[in-house]
């Protein structure tokens, strides 16, 4: 009979020791929330350039603060910047006047780019769901089994600044309340070994990191990078995706919004440029947050309290991050006027340039790079023609008008 092999485990091959160290991790996690602190810098950046700029930006202190801070101040000598360096959506910034063509690189005209479809107007929204139906029944005609489309033709929206609200102020909107109700939260959840164990350690970090994270979004840098242009301006702007977009927001220049041009190229404008007092505040700041964070990592009791802090607040700056503003948000209070939607991206834009003079001609070159056919090229002819003969009979009236005569007061 063969011998038998000695059994490869036992019950003595395995030690209690490493059980128990999982037990204790998981009844008391140690050094985790210091190891968390150096993560998630990036969600903190988008959080503040959402918040920051117009007074307290209740971002929330979370996993993350610490290598945002040492992430600023490197980027504040670098690129002498706050904001993120690129906008999250891609879009471009036409002057209707020039149709000059600019790339955006202002964050705030992409976040109001990317959140067009919550804030537009209902008429907006009923006049593309008609074009795309309409073209969907145009397919099935075709193919009786084609899918709707996602888009059709060309929408433009046509929105004029406020006259009541200057141009700047921004309006609070739930993610700002939110974040006041989140740290008052915080400071519960803080509390609570203090009345139960009378440990007051998560309530100091946690208080000190709310204090360090509304001093960062107080500084004076993000309200002038965020707002890097001139006011009362009185041309129009339109922003797009260009060539293949559905919509085109136009912006009317009635001397009481943004200069927008000035805007998209904010990120490059060297007179926003973070100045010494922002690179000195932002030194102490890393240097505050660092010593945080050899102090949180000494805490080895009720740490649970101290994670569920940080958990609470990562949640907030995931949602402040992430949430879709409407434009007065960003300081830029806008009125619908009106919405010009055709099947054809061509008559849509004829129809622009017979309402607003040059605004479908500014547009033209982007959406139709190209030579224009013989046809097209003819009704834009038809469109120009009328607009010279109105403005001849208009000056023909003006002349024939008779100008007021100014009287004289005798002299005695």
């Amino acid at each position: 009979m063969a011998p038998r092999l000695p059994p490869l485990w036992s019950r003595e091959t395995f030690s209690d020791a490493s059980s128990g160290e999982f037990a204790a991790q998981w009844s008391n996690p140690g050094d985790v929330f210091s190891i968390l602190l150096l993560l998630g810098g990036d969600v903190i950046n988008q959080a503040l350039a959402q918040l920051a700029g117009s007074g307290l930006a209740p971002v929330t202190f979370s996993f993350g603060w610490v290598a945002y801070a040492v992430s600023s101040l490197t980027t504040a000598v670098g690129h002498n910047k706050l904001m993120p360096r690129e906008p999250d959506y891609g879009c471009k910034v036409i002057n209707a006047s020039n149709g000059y063509v600019r790339e955006n690189s202002s964050w705030v005209i992409g976040r109001i780019a990317r959140d067009f479809d919550h804030w537009r107007d209902k008429t907006v929204t009923q006049r593309t769901a008609e074009l795309v139906s309409d073209k969907w029944i145009d397919l099935k005609r075709y193919d009786p089994t084609a899918n709707c489309p996602r888009q059709a033709g060309l929408v433009i929206s046509i929105y004029e600044p406020s006259k009541l609200v200057v141009a700047g102020t921004v309006r609070l909107n739930s993610i700002y309340w939110t974040g006041m109700a989140v740290m008052l939260l915080q400071l519960v959840v803080a509390a609570i070994p203090i009345g139960m164990y009378g440990d007051w350690a998560t309530m100091v970090v946690t208080a000190i990191g709310t204090l360090l994270s509304l001093i960062t979004g107080l500084l004076p840098q993000w309200k002038r990078e965020k707002w890097a242009c001139r006011r009362h301006a009185r041309t129009t702007y339109v922003i797009t995706r260009g060539n293949g977009a559905q919509h085109a927001i136009v912006v009317l220049g009635n001397g009481c919004g943004l200069n927008l041009e000035d805007l998209a190229a904010g990120q490059y404008n060297a007179q926003v440029a973070a100045n010494l007092s922002t690179r000195l505040a932002l030194f102490g700041l890393a240097t505050l947050w660092i010593l945080l964070l050899i102090t949180a990592a000494g805490i080895k009791s009720h740490t649970w309290f101290l994670l569920a802090v940080g958990g609470i607040g990562i949640v907030q700056n995931i949602h402040a991050a992430s949430h879709h503003c409407r434009p007065e948000n960003f300081g830029l209070h806008l009125h619908f006027v009106r919405v010009i939607g055709k099947r054809k991206v061509m008559d849509t834009l004829l129809e622009a340039e017979r309402s607003y003079e040059n605004l479908g001609l500014a547009l033209l070159p982007e959406f139709f790079p190209g030579v224009l056919t013989t046809e097209d090229d003819a009704r834009w002819q038809l469109v120009k023609e009328a607009r010279n003969k109105a403005w001849e009979v208009a000056r023909k009236t003006s002349r024939a008008q008779p100008q007021p005569q100014t009287s004289r007061r005798q002299s005695v």
